[in-house]
């Protein structure tokens, strides 16, 4: 089993800067691809990034691009979403996922873990 557990979400003005973090335990960390997915009201959840073992590669949604970052430390066994240029429609509460596989994957049903998200708002 792998715990995640999601930080960082708060409310931002249109513009600003976040930095979420997730924190895991429980298998070795770096033994997984790492995703970051959100969900906002009324609507499916949706793939941000991901990040490969050792963070050598990165896969971002087309809407996110140019904006948000995923980076990781093994050593620290967490991976971070940096959300900079923030936009009303970023708004939504951001899941933190684990794959036990080699490949990174977009598709929410290839990830084994889930935490139990951090709420992101977005003012205009």
């Amino acid at each position: 089993q792998v715990q995640l557990v999601e930080s960082g979400g708060e409310l931002v003005q249109a513009g600003g800067s976040l930095r979420l973090s997730c924190a895991a335990s429980g298998r070795t960390f770096s033994n997984y691809v790492m995703g970051w997915f959100r969900q906002a009201p009324g609507k499916e959840r949706e793939f941000v990034a991901a990040i490969s073992k050792f963070g050598a590669a990165t896969y971002y949604a087309d809407s996110v691009k140019g904006r948000i970052t995923i980076s990781r430390q093994n050593a620290k066994n967490t991976v971070y979403l940096q959300m900079n240029s923030l936009k009303p429609e970023d708004t939504a509460r951001y899941y933190c996922a684990a794959r036990y596989a080699s490949s990174v994957s977009y598709i929410s049903a290839e990830y084994d873990y889930w935490g139990q998200g951090t709420q992101v708002t977005v003012s205009s």
